[in-house]
């Protein structure tokens, strides 16, 4: 569950420390890595809050998805086509998918647990 948090932390920090400039040409492949990796990122949250984490399907389905999409945004360059949006679209709808499981989970754990201290208060 920290793996993927303190990554976070580390690459944002890395960022905004570091003074590396990306050619614009690459700007559509790196949209989409930074999605894949929220994407893995929430997902991941989610499976362990769900309690069915594997640190295999967290790392496979990171590079799956990178690859994937990037192989999306190549031929789409190639083919004259801004095909790298369909990977935005599906990043996109899985990362608020994942944050509204996310969000419910903490609610009803937030609410049961306020209903346990609420009945251990005497009148």
């Amino acid at each position: 569950m920290w793996l993927p948090l303190l990554g976070l932390v580390l690459g944002i920090s890395l960022g905004l420390l570091s003074d590396i400039q990306i050619p614009q040409a690459y700007g559509n492949y790196l949209s989409i890595a930074v999605l894949a990796a929220l994407d893995t990122l929430f997902g991941g949250i989610r499976a362990h809050l769900q309690q069915v984490y594997d640190d295999k399907v967290f790392v496979s389905g990171f590079f799956f998805n990178i690859a994937l999409a990037a192989a999306l945004a190549f031929l789409g360059v190639h083919l004259g086509v801004d095909l790298y949006l369909a990977a935005v679209f599906a990043f996109g709808v899985r990362l608020f998918q994942n944050i509204a499981v996310i969000r419910r989970i903490i609610l009803v754990k937030w609410s049961d647990r306020n209903k346990v201290s609420n009945t251990n208060v005497p009148d």
